[in-house]
């Protein structure tokens, strides 16, 4: 397959390549690509958590407006454990 890429687009590629983080432009659109694909499938999760996502949001309200408050680095860290028990699950 032949991509014909936008001057903006050849200008990220060379600069991530000059970053030294990437050895060649496959690398590059591979971790561009894969960004991609997670991205999506978080948008996918998303629409078919919708609704328990939204219960969750208002309970979380209703805990804030009762005062019942988390310590925001607890938080992060229910989060990060949260997300890391998902991705097990996934694969």
């Amino acid at each position: 397959m032949n991509i014909e890429l936008k001057p903006e687009h050849e200008r990220t590629i060379e600069l991530a390549l000059q970053s030294g983080a990437y050895q060649n432009r496959e690398e590059v659109l591979d971790q561009a690509l894969d960004i991609l694909r997670e991205q999506l499938e978080n948008e996918d999760w998303m629409r078919e958590q919708k609704d328990e996502v939204a219960a969750q949001i208002a309970t979380g309200f209703g805990q804030a407006e009762a005062g019942e408050l988390m310590d925001g680095e607890e938080a992060v860290r229910m989060l990060r454990r949260r997300r890391a028990e998902r991705r097990n699950t996934q694969g």
